[in-house]
Parts: C-alpha cells; sequence; structure tokens
C-alpha cells in the first residue's frame, strides 16, 4: 500500500510542478507580448516596462488568454491584424518556455 501512496504522492507533485512552470510560461509570454506592443506603440525603458506589467495583469481578468488578447489588440491600431497578435502569442510562449527552462 505504501507504495501505491508514493506514486500518488508523486503525481500530485508533478502536477503542482508543471502548473507551476505553466503560469510561470504564461506570466513570461505576456511580459514578452506587452514588450512588443510597447514596441510598437513607441513605447520604451520604463514606459515599455509599466505596460508590460499592465499586460501581464490583464491575464488574471478571466481564464484564457483572451482577455490579453483583448488588452493588445485594444491598444494596438488597425495597422497589426488579429492574426499578427495571435501568432506573436503562440511564438512568444515558446520563447518563455525555454527562458524557463533554461533558468
Amino acid at each position: 500500500m505504501s507504495g501505491l501512496k508514493d506514486r500518488e504522492d508523486g503525481f500530485e507533485k508533478k502536477f503542482a510542478h508543471d502548473a507551476e512552470l505553466k503560469f510561470k510560461a504564461e506570466a513570461r509570454r505576456n511580459k514578452l507580448l506587452g514588450l512588443w506592443a510597447a514596441e510598437i506603440l513607441g513605447k520604451s525603458g520604463v514606459d515599455a516596462d509599466a505596460y508590460a506589467k499592465e499586460v501581464v495583469i490583464a491575464d488574471f481578468e478571466e481564464a484564457g488568454d483572451e482577455d490579453v488578447f483583448r488588452k493588445v489588440r485594444g491598444d494596438l491600431d488597425a495597422g497589426t491584424s488579429d492574426d499578427t497578435i495571435r501568432e506573436t502569442m503562440v511564438s512568444l510562449m515558446g520563447t518563455a518556455i525555454d527562458q524557463i527552462q533554461s533558468e
């Protein structure tokens, strides 16, 4: 019976670890997305960092990525397509995962 409990504990720890990594990667992706959008908006330095923080905070409005997308979509002009924003989100998630794994 002890072996079964050990396996269960192991699965719970892995689940918690994976959830933490997912949260960190999404937060990192949102920061990178905010910095990307800030550059398009002509922001730099402290202003760019503040905007990136707004994008990260936007993710706490609801589950999923749509709140982040809406934040960035609402701030960028029509010159940046929805597809470009979504493709950038996917690309930056890969970058964020790589950064988290290399830490």
